[in-house]
């Protein structure tokens, strides 16, 4: 038996702690993640619960450095986060801690609801987010409402949140029907296509029509097609391998350098121009769009909102805004036509209207493979989780991929069975595919309208050959976890 610090309880050997040594200890782990067999243990599971700030003056923290501060650490992240992850996760329990180069001087990687939930739930002042630091920052700027914290964060998103709820998403609910019967008809029956780049110009129509005001997404001045070209062109660079090092380059400075900066200046230049487009437009065209919104706000000192802010609003909601839904279409697919079975039982729930079927469909799609794997938060003060203790400054990652294969939360969680959520409601921080506490994802909401709608039409609408090619790798992006050939599909019919 043994003493958990902080705490005057003993650990009891059948506690769930002793169940995952237990499991971590038996486990037969694949080399890649992503190809473990529907019958396999994560190896990721229970401990010590108790979490939580503790006084300032405290014992300092003790406990083992999984990996030195070295290149490879931070290139086996980036390229690897999800096997790295759990390949150390099963060997050394659940909370891990890492240092890299040019970043924070201590990482601890979370996946325990009881440890996540101390964070998410704690005041922001003492733990806030850690956007400061995220990869994300070169790109949608210092202004941005995911990279400000504070009063300036909550008057951001007091602004926005209106135009991502309630009467806003039903209005853009016809955008969403006529673009998904749009991208649909075109569709080429017998050919293979990366359904992500369907997506991609499909939920970019919709997030078009809600940014800029334009109809079902097409633009109809020059300002409005140099811009979506530019974003489409913005996106295809970033999933370029070129791109994975412009982002190493950039994770030393907070401006973008190099090869970002040459991707991001054509895009930053084309929302001047449309800036300048819609402030000669005057009060001659009467508008509700998001942009709209943001040009009539004004400061507390009654001005205008500055461009720099503008931009990094337009650019966050532009590229974050339709890119994880676009990759969650993608993976929804890329799972069903590997499991045939359930492939066939959701597009019989699809065609007969069974909506509970197709909610429980998302949320195994969104845990299986969530498109942001991690969310961050800023330790202020020393923290505890289980027996581990943390000092202050620690940079806190809530690795939503480990959580969501936790073999005590999701038993068999390496299968692709939607109905583990048929009739069932998750428990706060177990399912957190849109993270959560006061950065909850803006535009969840949509998001879940967008998938409901183009999930159920795809699944209706077109017969999809079943795939026995191993599972498509993930690709980490940014923030993002991508299908790495976009989620290869090939329609055999189209009603």
């Amino acid at each position: 038996m043994s003493v958990v610090p902080g705490t005057d309880s003993v650990a009891n050997p059948d506690s769930r702690w002793a169940y995952a040594r237990r499991i971590r200890s038996t486990v037969n782990r694949p080399t890649h993640w992503h190809l473990a067999p529907a019958d396999a243990a994560s190896g990721v599971a229970g401990s010590d619960e108790h979490a939580g700030p503790i006084a300032n003056g405290a014992e300092p923290a003790s406990w083992t450095r999984l990996r030195p501060r070295t290149l490879r650490t931070s290139l086996q992240i980036v390229l690897r986060q999800g096997n790295t992850f759990f390949t150390d996760a099963a060997e050394h329990g659940d909370v891990l801690r890492y240092q890299f180069p040019g970043g924070p001087d201590s990482v601890a990687v979370l996946c325990n609801p009881a440890h996540i939930a101390s964070v998410m739930t704690a005041d922001p002042a003492i733990a806030p987010s850690a956007t400061a630091q995220s990869p994300l920052r070169p790109i949608v700027g210092p202004s941005s409402v995911l990279t400000t914290v504070g009063q300036t964060h909550r008057r951001q998103r007091a602004l926005l949140m209106p135009q991502f709820h309630g009467k806003a998403v039903a209005a853009y609910r016809e955008s969403i029907d006529r673009a998904t019967a749009t991208r649909i008809a075109s569709w080429p029956v017998g050919q293979e296509i990366r359904l992500a780049e369907l997506a991609q110009q499909l939920t970019l129509d919709v997030i078009m029509a809600a940014v800029f005001g334009m109809r079902d997404g097409l633009p109809t001045t020059e300002a409005e097609h140099t811009l979506r070209r530019l974003t489409l062109r913005l996106l295809r660079l970033s999933t370029h391998p070129v791109a994975t090092v412009a982002q190493l380059a950039n994770s030393f400075s907070e401006n973008p350098v190099g090869i970002t900066k040459l991707m991001v200046r054509p895009f930053d230049a084309a929302i001047s121009a449309l800036l300048a487009e819609r402030r000669a437009e005057g009060d001659t065209v009467d508008r509700t769009d998001i942009l709209a919104v943001l040009l009539s706000t004004r400061t507390d000192d009654d001005l205008p909102l500055p461009d720099n802010e503008i931009r990094d609003q337009l650019v966050t909601l532009v590229l974050a805004g339709h890119e994880t839904t676009a990759n969650t279409v993608a993976w929804t697919f890329e799972r069903l036509t590997r499991t045939p079975d359930v492939y066939r039982d959701a597009r019989d729930a699809a065609r007969a209207d069974d909506a509970d079927y197709i909610e429980a469909l998302l949320n195994e799609s969104m845990r299986s493979r969530p498109v942001v794997p991690i969310v961050a938060r800023e330790l202020l003060q020393p923290w505890q989780f289980g027996t581990n203790r943390v000092d202050a400054g620690t940079v806190a990652l809530i690795s939503i991929l480990l959580l969501h294969h936790r073999d005590d939360l999701y038993p068999r969680p390496f299968a692709f069975d939607p109905e583990r959520f048929l009739g069932v409601r998750p428990a706060p921080h177990t399912l957190m595919p849109f993270g959560g506490g006061n950065r909850r994802c803006l535009g969840a909401s949509l998001a879940m309208a967008e998938l409901r709608i183009v999930v159920t039409e795809i699944l209706r609408r077109v017969d999809l050959a079943p795939s026995d090619r191993p599972s498509e790798r993930p690709r980490h992006r940014n923030v993002t976890m991508i299908p790495n050939d976009g989620g290869l599909v090939r329609a055999t019919m189209i009603r």
